[in-house]
């Protein structure tokens, strides 16, 4: 779309993953197969504990709240871009990039404090199990929950407010196959060092902050189970493992891609593919599905569809 320096940009072209025919077949595989595998294992989740009395517990209802944040966050983009991959249209709208940008920021930074609310829950089930049941009632579980919904949409209004103050008049073509602040900010017709650090500090300081305070929850539950040699013990540091192998696969490509200016690296979208479809898919695997809770809970859950 040819544009002028008066003109206003009323859309953008999404490049995608490749160019290349046999790449575009592939990628569309392997993103249908994912977000099928997003919808299908945080859906389980999903109704296995919502419909499941014994699980009941914070640790189950903050669950049940990340597959949801999961299917909606995938949902944002993986919808379009398989679209895209099997139409060719690679074309969308500015008020649709604008809500995109809106939605993945709004559900991802949403995410970001739930996780860090849910390492909190381990740890005062771990190191605190006596002032448990006080500190994380279900009254405190939903005002936590409701808090980082809260969050997650301040946080994504500023971003979005921001890049609506840009004027856009050329070119359109963004290097991505979403749209999100880095390859956007790029493309507009003014000077965005001010706006560039802004959204870095909002970004990608709550990317950090929320990583540092999951490590040190988790530092702090190594330190307590350590000393204690026993079978539960040894499931928590279990458990504690693999939730830092998931959180570090969501949060440190978002703290590569937002910490800093979009200006000083060209952001890949394929490290972007890292925390919207692949962490989503392995959330249900690593958060849940290897408790015998939940798998117990699945079976009751077939054989009640059965009968």
């Amino acid at each position: 779309m040819a544009q002028d320096n008066s003109s206003r940009v009323t859309e953008f072209i999404l490049l995608g993953l490749s160019d290349t025919q046999g790449l575009q077949l592939l990628f569309f595989t392997l993103i249908l197969l994912a977000y099928t595998m997003v919808l299908l294992g945080n859906l389980l989740i999903f109704v296995t504990v919502r419909t499941d009395p014994k699980l009941s517990s914070p640790m189950y209802f903050l669950l049940c709240n990340l597959s949801f944040l999961d299917i909606c966050y995938t949902s944002v983009t993986a919808p379009r871009v398989l679209v895209a991959l099997l139409s060719g249209h690679k074309a969308i709208a500015f008020e649709g990039c604008m809500a995109q940008l809106f939605f993945l920021h709004f559900v991802g930074s949403s995410e970001m404090f739930l996780l860090t609310v849910m390492a909190f829950d381990r740890y005062m089930a771990i190191c605190r199990p006596l002032h448990y049941t006080a500190i994380m009632a279900r009254g405190a579980c939903w005002a936590l929950v409701a808090a980082c919904w809260a969050g997650g949409f301040i946080h994504s209004a500023v971003q979005t407010v921001l890049m609506l103050q840009l004027p856009f008049c050329g070119p359109n073509t963004i290097n991505s196959y979403f749209c999100d602040v880095p390859p956007v900010i790029r493309l507009a017709c003014a000077d965005t060092a001010l706006t560039e650090w802004l959204m870095a500090s909002n970004s990608g300081l709550i990317s950090l902050g929320c990583f540092l305070v999951l490590v040190a929850s988790y530092a702090l539950i190594l330190a307590k189970v350590r000393a204690r040699v026993s079978q539960g013990n040894w499931k928590a540091l279990s458990t504690c493992a693999s939730h830092v192998m998931a959180v570090t696969l969501f949060f440190m490509p978002c703290i590569f891609t937002y910490l800093r200016p979009a200006g000083t690296l060209p952001t890949s979208k394929y490290v972007c593919a890292i925390y919207t479809i692949l962490s989503p898919m392995m959330n249900p695997l690593i958060y849940t599905l290897r408790s015998s809770e939940v798998k117990e809970s699945m079976w009751r859950l077939r054989k009640r569809c059965r009968t």
